[in-house]
């Protein structure tokens, strides 16, 4: 077997490969950016006999990003043709068919936390929001008590119907988004110029919503599953109306909606 040597190349020197198939967003760039900025440039670039870039794509972006002016890199020249255009393919592909064990994952993320609390968490890959939902599923599996999840059948009340709350210059209400009376008392006269919500999908929590398999939600009180499209219909365009009749002309409408129910979001049904 050759023994690889690593040399350092000028980034004006390394061709593309012409049909990389593989694609690198500006984000993920910037994430490579950073990993070499704290770890070090550790993954050579690997290349042919004439420079071209076989391996290394998104790494060399993110070091024409740093403005690094040479990159180590590790030359292949005992490849034919055909073997370097699978090579291309592979060497992403095959990265993507691993998976991860969950559990330890999450102990090795909240390790590095614990470890440094000011550490960059995001320089692995992981957003923020993926990381506490990884820790917290371990938790709630770890140190959970079923029981917890249990409610009584018979929970004291904390609010009425028709209780309003003021929340800075917020309003909040206890009610019913298909009631006309309870969006009246919530506006009180008042028309919005934009609407954010997040309507029942009609699509059973069990089977398409876990945290991880770990955590089980309850399924919605209505529209979570049992209605067919008609009905649905008339639920989603009974709740748009009531943001209709308190919106300006021109607002903006911000819908969250499984995609199984998208196409209905654009069916004049909805909005007449």
């Amino acid at each position: 077997m050759t023994e690889l040597q690593i040399e350092y190349l000028s980034i004006g020197s390394l061709v593309p490969y012409a049909k990389n198939a593989r694609t690198h967003s500006k984000k993920q760039i910037k994430q490579i950016a950073d990993s070499i900025t704290a770890f070090g440039f550790t993954n050579p670039v690997l290349v042919d006999r004439e420079n071209t870039i076989l391996a290394g794509h998104g790494r060399v972006a993110a070091a024409k990003l740093l403005q690094l002016t040479e990159i180590p890199c590790v030359r292949l020249e005992h490849m034919t043709m055909a073997q370097k255009r699978a090579y291309v393919l592979a060497d992403n592909k095959l990265a993507l068919n691993a998976g991860w064990d969950e559990e330890l994952l999450a102990e090795e993320l909240e390790a590095i936390l614990g470890e440094d609390a000011g550490f960059d968490i995001s320089i692995t890959g992981f957003s923020l929001a993926e990381v506490d939902s990884l820790i917290e599923g371990k938790a709630v599996e770890e140190d959970g008590d079923p029981a917890d999840d249990l409610l009584p059948e018979v929970a004291p009340s904390c609010c009425r119907l028709g209780d309003i709350w003021q929340l800075g210059s917020h309003r909040l209400i206890c009610g019913d988004a298909l009631d006309p009376a309870a969006t009246n008392l919530l506006m009180d006269g008042k028309l919005a110029r934009m609407v954010f919500t997040d309507p029942p999908y009609n699509v059973p929590i069990d089977g398409h919503v876990s945290g991880l398999g770990k955590i089980k939600h309850r399924e919605f009180a209505q529209a979570s599953g049992e209605m067919s499209k008609d009905q649905f219909v008339t639920f989603l365009r009974t709740a748009f109306q009531n943001l209709c009749r308190h919106t300006v002309d021109g607002s903006i409408h911000f819908v969250c909606m499984d995609w199984r129910h998208i196409s209905l979001l654009n069916e004049d049904v909805l909005i007449r």
